[in-house]
């Protein structure tokens, strides 16, 4: 079996070459795929054109015949080689032959589970957001899935928000640069990328998934579209359109960021899919009377592909011949539809190979490199009187809490091929270190997964009492998560409080280790318990990862992609928030406060701790006058001054304190991740170009403004002050939506 599975591994790997080398197609020949786009489109007729945007799912609803007679471009949730390749043949009995597009759902791997994208964002490490996709991508692609429904670009400031745990957090820095890591990882391992959910997707009204999101344009340009335009310029082929309505108009037919952002200011000249039966969803809007007003506004609006919701099939020739719709716009949409299955190489490529299982998966290479990145992504929120690592000295530990043995929710949503039984559970990753240092393990699930009752509480204090420490495993199962799984309740579902609490009345050591998707409600137990581990939903290799880093074979290096709420009634939450007039002051009632609860997070933004410490020494700007084209430069000397090998995230952060537009009172613009081994020093240089110093006005206009910019650097979010520059000139770049240029100056 496994001579078989390195035989698999050689041949992905080579057709991730062969399809990485079909993706370099535009620089070498846009001209001629042009050439070959029109030639066909001059061969179709109306129904064969609407037929390319037309993407259907496979299961009990999907009708072959529209397959086999060009009525569907696209098709999604096709997931083995088997069925691949039985569609394919399908295709190939239509008029033109034009080949089907294969897409998949694939966020945080295929076979192999990785962490889930907030998690991976803990890690605050590009490589390793490249390294996940790629394996994904490499996975997927060698049972024929050629395009992949991710990544998610969705910043979001509320942890309420289920599907949170599908994007990178808070910061659109940090969400754009693990946003581009992300498409280049896609494209390297094969598959194609629609980037979504275009855009605003993340700030629903109340967290509530799909509704209404309101946001200022000027936010919009400076918060929630970076993401987005980092990912046409990392490549991405496509683009998802959002389920909600932004100020009022819903994404799927809003001309304004299909049309007017995405392609004229971006350049962008792939095409746009809608989400699941998301134009059929513009009725439920109030925006259209019926499903031929739906698809026209979509089409007009810029979304080239229906998902599963038949109404361009159905509808747009009948509006194109009414003369409602340009044939024009059809054109071009199934212009844009084409020129990616030419840029793919899907004309040329041949059909998924059947025999090829995705049973091959997990490779060796595969489990290793999802233990590496989720090492890097568990976060150490609190370690009082260093109960963690497991000392030396113990001799038992008890672990409680059902999900230390839950393999399947440590996927977390979306688990596409992952199967339980490749997945090291948190309890089996413990006991496998255990037994290399002779420590005895007892095991009490204290409840069951959604801890309904407290009837098996005496089993877990009986393990507690008779161990040296306990690791409790509590959190959300992973029905709490997700897509559909808003909550209004952040605290621990069912009664995991009060056996937490029980478990830190036995007088034992206890460290939690906290599986999910956000940021939870602790209350009063980050008082009682003592150390605590986020893990996230950590995948196939999570118990291997955890157990490293309780047992301290690795320190802890994940850094809170967000704010973690210390109620739900701060929510939301964000640390780049803008400065009020009323700035709070302890004793004056009168300031921006609350009179029930700290207005503070529990843990800031960029918060995580280590095994070792960390202390930053001469800080120095290396240049105080900065003009348009120049690069603002941070040198600071980072030591690790304790006894443990460890990493340290070096953030920098900046503020305009005075801005013809109220800005916010920290914005991280650089991060650098270090290893240093005990007694190290290094001195590192961040730096950031003064032409991303600036925001937007409302109509899109960019500014750099002349003046003071106030610098940051340390460990997080909460960075001492380490001096300020002045921007000489004003910088301007007006309506584009881009950043500043010094090909653009206005004085």
């Amino acid at each position: 079996m496994r001579r078989t599975g390195v035989s698999a591994f050689l041949r992905l790997s080579l057709a991730g070459l062969l399809l990485t080398a079909a993706m370099a197609a535009p620089s070498r020949a846009q001209d001629d795929i042009e050439q070959k786009v029109n030639d066909l489109l001059g061969k179709m007729t109306l129904e064969e054109k609407v037929g390319q945007l037309n993407m259907v799912s496979n299961g009990p609803l999907l009708r072959w015949d529209d397959l086999s007679s060009g009525r569907a471009g696209a098709v999604l949730n096709f997931n083995n080689a088997q069925d691949i390749a039985r569609a394919q043949a399908a295709a190939r009995q239509s008029r033109l032959k034009i080949p089907l597009l294969f897409g998949l759902d694939i966020l945080h791997g295929f076979r192999t589970q990785f962490p889930l994208p907030l998690g991976e964002a803990a890690a605050f490490n590009p490589r390793l957001s490249r390294l996940a996709s790629e394996w994904a991508a490499r996975e997927a692609s060698y049972i024929g899935v050629q395009w992949t429904f991710a990544p998610m670009a969705d910043l979001s400031r509320d942890s309420r928000w289920g599907r949170i745990v599908e994007g990178f957090g808070e910061d659109p820095y940090l969400g754009s640069v693990l946003t581009a890591a992300r498409v280049e990882g896609f494209r390297k391992g094969g598959l194609a990328t629609a980037t979504k959910h275009f855009a605003g997707y993340g700030a629903p009204q109340g967290g509530r998934d799909y509704d209404t999101t309101y946001i200022p344009r000027a936010e919009m340009y400076d918060t929630y579209l970076p993401p987005f335009r980092a990912a046409v310029e990392a490549g991405s082929e496509s683009f998802m359109a959002a389920f909600n309505a932004l100020n009022g108009v819903p994404s799927t037919a809003n001309p304004w960021l299909q049309t007017e952002v995405l392609r004229r200011q971006w350049g962008f000249d792939g095409f746009i899919t809608s989400d699941w039966a998301g134009i059929k969803e513009l009725i439920g809007h109030g925006v259209a009377a019926d499903g031929a007003e739906a698809a026209r506004k979509a089409i007009l609006a810029g979304v080239d592909m229906d998902m599963m919701g038949d109404l361009y099939i159905r509808h747009l020739p009948d509006e194109v011949r009414a003369g409602r719709v340009p044939e024009s716009v059809v054109d071009e949409a199934a212009r844009r539809v084409l020129r990616t299955k030419m840029r793919l190489g899907l004309f040329d490529r041949p059909d998924a190979d059947p025999t090829h299982v995705d049973s091959v998966f997990p490779s060796p290479e595969a489990r290793a490199a999802a233990r590496d990145v989720a090492r890097e992504t568990l976060v150490l929120l609190q370690n009082r009187n260093d109960v963690l690592p497991i000392p030396a000295t113990a001799r038992s530990v008890a672990v409680v809490g059902p999900l230390a043995d839950a393999p399947q929710d440590q996927f977390g949503p979306h688990g596409a091929r992952g199967h339980a039984q490749d997945t090291v559970s948190i309890l089996e990753g413990i006991r496998r270190r255990a037994a290399g240092a002779g420590l005895q393990v007892r095991y009490a699930p204290g409840c069951d997964l959604f801890c309904r009752s407290q009837d098996r509480l005496p089993e877990a204090l009986e393990a507690a009492r008779a161990s040296d420490m306990v690791i409790a495993v509590f959190g959300e199962p992973v029905d709490l998560s997700g897509e559909a799984a808003s909550r209004a309740h952040m605290v621990l579902n069912g009664h995991q409080a009060e056996i937490l609490k029980a478990l830190a009345a036995t007088g034992k050591p206890v460290a939690l280790v906290i599986v999910g998707g956000r940021p939870l409600e602790l209350g009063k137990l980050t008082d009682l318990i003592p150390a605590i581990l986020m893990a996230w939903y950590p995948g196939s290799e999570g118990g291997t990862a955890v157990a490293d880093i309780l047992f301290g074979d690795v320190s802890p290096s994940g850094k809170l992609p967000v704010s973690w709420p210390r109620t739900v009634g701060q929510l939301p939450l964000y640390y780049n928030r803008l400065p009020t007039g009323r700035p709070t002051l302890e004793h004056n009632r009168f300031t921006l406060k609350y009179v029930d609860e700290a207005i503070t997070p529990l843990y800031p933004f960029g918060w995580g701790l280590s095994y070792t410490r960390f202390t930053y020494t001469d800080p120095a700007i290396l240049k105080q006058r900065l003009r348009a084209g120049e690069v603002l430069e941070v040198a600071v000397t980072v030591t690790n001054a304790g006894a443990r090998a460890g990493q340290e995230v070096v953030q920098l952060y900046t503020r305009d304190p005075i801005a013809s537009r109220s800005r916010p009172l920290r914005e991280l613009k650089a991060f650098e991740k270090i290893a240093l081994a005990p007694g190290e020093a290094k001195r590192v240089i961040l730096r950031v170009p003064v032409d991303s110093l600036g925001f937007h006005q409302d109509d899109g206009t960019y500014r750099v403004e002349e003046g003071a910019i106030q610098v940051f650097v340390g460990g997080n979010s909460l960075a001492e002050q380490v001096g300020e520059v002045s921007i000489l000139e004003t910088i301007i770049r007006p309506g584009s939506g881009q950043r500043a240029s010094a090909s653009t100056l206005a004085q």
